[in-house]
């Protein structure tokens, strides 16, 4: 049995048209075969996942949900532009093949890369496959290293200076999450008005080091090495990739990090294998992290509550689909009991209960 990650069959209500989609690719991609198949990724919450098989040559289409949409999210086209400028400085970057703005194809914007083929860790780790505490201890310190070296890039060096703007980034991310929080909130879930304000008073000012950002660092967007799985490969979904305060993308990636000393509610939460013995700790991450950056971390509450919140919206986002009917993926019925999940979270880090 593969311990890779690996697709399976496309679900209900989320087929592609294959023979357009065939046709449109043979004209953009050299050398595919006649024949084309789709299957799709299982796992994400969000962009939907596609692995195409040409002959011998596999890629991944990414496209957006069906149904309701956050107005700023899902912008394929930018995501493909990140990947062509990052790629050249940063090789875990995957290598895209091309881009489609044409609604005739799909309805909707897309675009194909080339398939990192590996190891991608979920919430529990892949049948067949172990991980002993030195090989998770490693993994870390590697993960680590790797989100450093990320926000140790220059800008100009990657091309990116246009992709996001630096100043006011912290303001700008508060403010546009409580909106969409607001936009996409139903009657089932708490209002997070307190946790808002929490955050509109605990805000820092602009970093004096911006830097290129992921702003979805986690294992399942990692793809790990199948003959050594210490060895980090890939890094994918580049989706809200952007210029801006690193500590934010570190604040959102140990809101998936749950602790094995956490709380048992926050352990319902848990999508990451990060309870494993030998897995570091968020705070031996945030000070790995602080040690291979060089950057002082004061105030790591606000960026983590923060990172929390905007789990809340991501997940309540996906949840206002479920709620309303637009998509029938039952995984998402749990969303509503995470959302509350997540406030209390919030509410037990402002009040230093852990």
């Amino acid at each position: 049995m593969s311990i890779q990650d690996e697709a399976t069959q496309v679900r209900s209500g989320e087929e592609l048209d294959l023979k357009k989609l065939s046709v449109y690719l043979k004209d953009q991609i050299p050398h595919l075969s006649e024949n084309l198949e789709i299957q799709q990724f299982p796992s994400g919450f969000s962009n939907l996942t596609y692995l195409l098989h040409s002959g011998d040559k596999e890629m991944v289409l990414r496209r957006p949900p069906f149904g309701k949409k956050a107005k700023t999210a899902h912008d394929m086209g930018r995501e493909y532009r990140i990947l062509k400028a990052l790629r050249p400085v940063f090789p875990y970057c995957p290598e895209p093949l091309c881009f489609c703005e044409d609604p005739d194809i799909m309805g909707c914007d897309f675009y194909v890369m080339q398939r990192i083929p590996g190891i991608i860790l979920r919430k529990e780790l892949p049948r067949g496959f172990s991980l002993p505490p030195s090989q998770a201890s490693k993994l870390c310190e590697n993960l680590v290293s790797v989100h450093a070296d990320l926000h140790n890039l220059d800008i100009r060096d990657a091309g990116l200076e246009n992709f996001g703007k630096p100043e006011g980034y912290v303001k700008r991310q508060l403010e546009g999450w409580s909106r969409r929080f607001r936009d996409a909130r139903t009657p089932d879930v708490p209002a997070f008005e307190e946790v808002m304000a929490w955050l509109e008073e605990k805000q820092p000012g602009d970093t004096d080091r911006p830097s290129i950002i992921h702003n979805d660092f986690k294992f399942d967007n990692v793809v790990l090495n199948p003959n050594d799985p210490t060895e980090i490969i890939g890094i994918l979904d580049w989706e809200m990739a952007t210029l801006g305060d690193p500590l934010m993308d570190l604040g959102a990636s140990m809101a998936y990090w749950i602790n094995k000393t956490d709380p048992d509610y926050l352990q319902h939460t848990r999508l990451m294998p990060t309870t494993l013995e030998g897995m570091m700790t968020r705070e031996e991450v945030v000070a790995a992290y602080a040690e291979k950056t060089g950057r002082k971390i004061h105030n790591f509450d606000f960026y983590y509550v923060f990172g929390l919140f905007r789990l809340s919206v991501i997940a309540q986002q996906i949840y206002y689909r479920f709620y309303h009917g637009q998509t029938k993926d039952q995984r998402f019925a749990f969303l509503v009991h995470a959302v509350g999940f997540f406030e209390k979270a919030c509410k037990d880090v402002m009040d230093k209960k852990y």
